[in-house]
């Protein structure tokens, strides 16, 4: 699948250059013109996918495949791009938030870092009583999601929605967040992407893939599993 959608684009991104390399084509027909917007959506999609993508070096590649003569074979080309995104592009991302957040931990000192990379600050710590440790504890929670560059994604405040569930069934950055706190407690966290949505994201909440991301969580309520077995009996 990788290798028919690196095919598609790579016949299909041509449009989007002149033999040239300027920008003096002449629409002198409607299969130009069709040729044209074929262009524009490529170039759109391209912008899309990657902003920082070096035209020169694409309209290069575009036209060398088109001659005939291309500095890579296929396969070569394909084994670099999927390394590329595979490997060396969530290398990069990962260094970048390890740097994003150690900054924001050294700016900020009522920020602290737990082992995973969770980088929090406790703005009210609740019951230390009722502070859920087991995965099997149920919490009640709100929270409020948002990207590093501020944009909110999800709010269960908005959705008038509370999340109650199995302290397990949380994302790891969050667990380890509601594990700081205790009922009634607020906590403030900016989530690794490792301890949230990793590599995939996710396309409906709209995380991109290796996003870092800020929570906001109120821990409403703790129901310490041994007691509920307890009350049981």
């Amino acid at each position: 699948m990788k290798r028919l959608l690196f095919v598609v684009l790579t016949a299909a991104a041509w449009v989007a250059c002149s033999k040239n390399g300027g920008g003096s084509v002449k629409l002198k027909s409607d299969t130009d013109s069709v040729a044209y917007v074929l262009g524009m959506n490529v170039g759109l999609n391209l912008l899309r996918m990657d902003s920082t993508l070096n035209v020169a070096a694409l309209c290069e590649g575009i036209r060398d495949a088109m001659s005939g003569a291309p500095k890579w074979s296929l396969a070569e080309a394909e084994t670099f791009y999927l390394r590329y995104m595979n490997h060396t592009l969530p290398e990069k991302a990962r260094a970048y938030e390890e740097r994003f957040l150690a900054d924001i931990a050294k700016s900020n000192r009522s920020y602290a870092r737990t082992t995973s990379g969770v980088t929090y600050t406790v703005g009210e710590v609740g019951d230390q009583n009722r502070v859920p440790t087991a995965d099997r504890d149920t919490v009640s929670l709100r929270y409020v999601i948002r990207t590093a560059d501020g944009k909110e994604l999800y709010s269960s405040y908005e959705q008038g929605d509370t999340l109650r569930c199995a302290l397990g069934d949380l994302r790891k950055g969050v667990r380890e967040s509601v594990k700081l706190v205790g009922k009634g407690g607020h906590i403030d966290a900016w989530l690794p992407a490792a301890t949230a949505y990793g590599a995939e994201g996710d396309a409906a909440l709209g995380v991109a893939p290796n996003a870092t991301l800020f929570y906001e969580i109120e821990l409403l309520d703790v129901e310490k599993y041994a007691g509920r077995a307890y009350r049981s009996r």
